[in-house]
């Protein structure tokens, strides 16, 4: 799924071009009304971008009945789908190793001071890139924690998702929230373990 939306990355009309094309791809009976809903466009700027393939012959209308069209990309708009698409990856790579290498500085203080035993608070897609970021380093997960008791129990990338009461049980050096969302809440609630057990609590 591409980034159609976004506070700080804002999709650029090449964006909103290659979303088109994906979702054609994927069903080219699909709607102007359920292509606007889908990627997060107007009506009106779904028919603009989708005559501006047309005209560039990346998409031809093909009539099902006398009220509505299906949308199908043409040769040329399958090559086009593919080497956009490419270009996106490659960005979204470059974009992923920034996220690990910001991950790997926040964390340098630690590994300076030898507190490599880390608990990571948040079973997220953020935790996800702190792992990554970790898995070549000294830094050693001693225990995966979440609030949801849904993910409780369950494997996350390899790690049993446990309960935050444990850390009464945990001896490590640091707990690392890998939540962005619930940072300050996370915080709050760990204060208490860290001051018991003795602990530093890392925030993005």
């Amino acid at each position: 799924m591409l980034i159609t939306d976004g506070l700080y990355l804002k999709p650029s009309k090449s964006t909103r071009v290659l979303a088109i094309l994906e979702a054609l791809t994927r069903d080219s009976s699909l709607s102007q009304f359920e292509l606007g809903k889908r990627l997060n466009l107007s009506g009106a700027m779904v028919n603009q971008y989708l005559k501006h393939l047309q005209e560039n012959g990346l998409v031809e209308f093909l009539p099902v009945n006398g009220k509505s069209y299906r949308y199908t990309l043409t040769d040329q708009g399958r090559q086009s789908r593919r080497e956009m698409f490419s270009d996106y990856s490659s960005e979204t790579v470059r974009l992923y190793t920034t996220i690990k290498d910001f991950v790997l500085e926040r964390l340098s203080p630690l590994m300076a001071e030898g507190k490599t035993r880390l608990a990571l608070f948040g079973a997220s897609e953020t935790c996800e890139v702190v792992l990554s970021a970790l898995r070549e380093t000294d830094f050693q997960i001693m225990i995966l924690l979440d609030n949801d008791p849904r993910k409780q129990g369950q494997l996350f990338n390899g790690h049993v998702v446990s309960a935050p009461h444990v850390m009464d049980q945990v001896d490590c050096d640091a707990v690392v929230i890998t939540s962005f969302g619930k940072q300050a809440e996370i915080y709050e609630q760990l204060k208490p373990y860290s001051e018991k057990r003795g602990f530093q609590i890392v925030r993005f």
